[in-house]
């Protein structure tokens, strides 16, 4: 259905745009906080595509073949509030007056499952834009794979709006970086190109030819010279619609806070109120009735709450088409269904290696390989790729091929070094729905991932991130790429699941683990250098649990020697010369605390028994945490400081990694 909407430069037009800018300037006024600037300037464009191009169901905003929308510049939140009223989403007239309020559906900052109608969260700038192209290249990818010809169920674009600031953040750059090189041609960037910041103009610190840099990354580039001419915005998204082999940048040449006599222009009016008197000049200044406070015009409300049957027809009509593709491709639409369900099909788990001390020792990222690669032959929708690290990381699934341009149905994304862009752009493709997207990097890169892995945290999305080389075993690299603070500093992540694997066993666990957990990240943490597969069977449900007993001894231990990751083995062969000794002594793995946290008491109490007080822990990381699990009169065998280069079997010893010096540390231990 084409919605008939009001024609360009008419009152009626003009009046739908300004309850746009009213409802945004009045909602942060009230709330005496907020951003009134952006959504005032962004309105015509926001109008345009909204009513225009957008292809949503209100009613429905988890209809799959839907237009998805990302406003990177998550502090004009106003703009896409005032547009989810309008349009008729579940947000209401009193939400936005509960603007920034206590339990209110419109916080500051978009979030994801908080608002209905928002894709994602957004607010730190420039991830928003990678996740939109997360999300196109998910949506590349499932028509690649379920579209036949003459029955594309996979049909829709990504749109995104975002500002200077956005430009200015790496992560921006990255990510538009790996979108030209992929050619998204269903990626449409509308930006805008407003030239104030918070400090003032941009040129104080941003002069660059942003259409060049794009044109450079292989982008489709148009330029609108007056955000306010809705012909012109109209005509350009036509032709970004009309490209077929690139991305498309907009650059809309807007004024911030659009329609105010002394701040339109001005950096005030980025992030403060208007105050009231500006309020009422500016609306005095757009025709509208000074007196009013979130006033919403019935004509200009009819128009907008025209996309509720558009919307429905638009839904009505795709399922008819899905209807027919299950009549002609039964097995595909199974899976299909599979997949944007997150469904974990029948046996994705059958192949997955186990091993026995009998086997030689493996590097758990060597093993991570192997079970990744095990897991994928069964579960189609899992997806990924490193930070052009595949062969250290072990992250390529063999035999498969690469996502490229032209090329889409591939399941190796090759992200480039482009770390930040890759936490961000996972977090886009779960959001998309139909992939369960893994990414990997060494572990000292953790910190380059951090915002995006602490957003996918927020949101609870269960991507999985490999993080390898985990320690200073990484050997001649030396202390730049030795990871030091990176467990403690993940850890500390509320929402992230850690989990540091001590063989072959353990890892093949995490895997499992990580895949079929649903309400949040997870980190799997590996090793460079080669590990001894361990005795015993605890693994089995132990690693689910976070911890659980490697090796205990008869009656009462006297010491529990807890260690994660490559340290239990050392561990493991310290408790045998602390036996010799005539100690009892239990050893625990423990892969991951926010695992062992979420178990009940009992079986806490059971690992770790109250009454043992003496404890030691082994890990080749900062001490900092381990204290909740030593008590008081535990210590540690940790590192303070950083690594060295040097073979890493000779810093390992050098660091006091041997199990001479967990000896002398646990007797010290017994004797304090």
């Amino acid at each position: 259905m084409t919605k008939e909407l009001p024609e360009y430069g008419s009152e009626l037009e003009t009046l739908c745009i300004n309850t746009i800018r009213t409802l945004s300037m009045d909602a942060v006024q009230k709330a005496n906080s907020g951003h009134p600037g952006a959504p005032m300037g962004l309105a015509p464009a926001a109008y345009v595509l909204w009513m225009q191009f957008m292809n949503h169901n209100p009613k429905n905003p988890a209809w799959l073949d839907r237009d998805r929308f990302v406003l990177s510049g998550g502090h004009a939140s106003m703009l896409l509030y005032s547009l989810l009223h309008l349009t008729g989403y579940d947000v209401s007239l009193e939400d936005l007056k509960n603007f920034r309020q206590w339990g209110s559906k419109t916080p500051g900052h978009p979030e994801l499952g908080h608002t209905s109608g928002v894709e994602t969260t957004t607010g730190p700038l420039g991830q928003g834009f990678a996740n939109a192209v997360g999300m196109a290249m998910a949506e590349r990818h499932l028509a690649a794979c379920y579209n036949k010809q003459g029955d594309d169920i996979v049909d829709h674009y990504t749109y995104m709006m975002c500002g200077d600031g956005d430009m200015m953040e790496g992560v921006a750059s990255e990510a538009a970086s790996l979108a030209g090189h992929l050619g998204l041609s269903k990626l449409i960037c509308l930006y805008d190109d407003n030239k104030i910041s918070i400090e003032g103009s941009t040129d104080i610190a941003f002069t660059e030819d942003v259409a060049k840099r794009f044109e450079a990354y292989h982008w489709h580039v148009l330029k609108v010279a007056d955000g306010c001419d809705v012909r012109a915005i109209a005509e350009a998204i036509k032709a970004a619609k009309a490209e077929t082999s690139k991305p498309s940048l907009i650059a809309i040449r807007t004024i911030i806070a659009c329609g105010s006599p002394n701040k339109q222009g001005s950096c005030e009016a980025h992030g403060s109120p208007l105050g009231e008197a500006e309020v009422r000049l500016t609306k005095k200044n757009l025709n509208w009735d000074e007196k009013a406070s979130f006033l919403v015009p019935e004509n200009a409300l009819s128009v907008f709450r025209k996309t509720l049957e558009s919307g429905a027809e638009a839904e009505a009509a795709w399922m008819e088409k899905f209807s027919d593709y299950i009549h002609k491709y039964p097995d595909m639409a199974k899976k299909w269904a599979d997949a944007m369900s997150g469904y974990l099909t029948d046996g994705w788990d059958s192949d997955i290696p186990k091993y026995t001390p009998a086997d030689k020792p493996v590097s758990t990222r060597v093993a991570s390989g192997k079970v990744l690669n095990a897991i994928a032959r069964n579960l189609p929708t899992l997806m990924g790729g490193s930070a052009d690290l595949a062969p250290s990381n072990m992250t390529f699934l063999d035999g498969l091929p690469e996502f490229q341009k032209d090329h889409y149905e591939g399941r190796n994304i090759r992200f480039g070094v482009r770390e930040h862009a890759l936490g961000s752009i996972l977090s886009g493709m779960f959001l998309h729905n139909g992939i369960r997207p893994y990414g990997g990097t060494f572990l000292v890169f953790a910190d380059y991932m951090r915002p995006a892995i602490r957003v996918a945290s927020l949101m609870k999305l269960p991507v999985i991130y490999v993080f390898t080389h985990d320690s200073i075993a990484v050997g001649e690299d030396g202390p730049t790429h030795q990871p030091i603070e990176h467990l403690a500093s993940l850890r500390a992540i509320p929402g992230l699941t850690v989990i540091r694997p001590a063989d072959a066993n353990e890892t093949a666990e995490a895997w499992r683990q990580a895949l079929i957990t649903s309400n949040g990240p997870t980190a799997l943490i590996f090793s460079r250098q080669n590990l001894p597969i361990l005795a015993g069977e605890g693994y089995k449900t132990g690693v689910s649990k976070g911890a659980y007993v490697a090796s205990d001894c008869q009656g009462k231990p006297e010491l529990i020697l807890i260690a994660t990751g490559s340290e239990v083995a050392v561990t493991l062969k310290a408790k045998v010369e602390l036996e010799s000794q005539n100690v009892k002594v239990r050893v625990v793995s423990m892969p991951s605390w926010e695992l062992f946290d979420k178990m009940p008491k009992k079986y806490r109490d059971e690992i770790l028994p109250p009454d043992v007080e003496k404890r030691l822990a082994v890990e080749a990381g900062i001490p900092m945490g381990w204290e909740k699990y030593v008590g008081s009169k535990g210590a540690t065998v940790c590192i303070t400081g950083y690594g060295a280069s040097a073979p890493g079997n000779v810093v390992m010893e050098k660091y006091g990694f041997t199990s001479e010096n967990i000896v002398e540390k646990a007797l010290e231990c017994l004797k304090g």
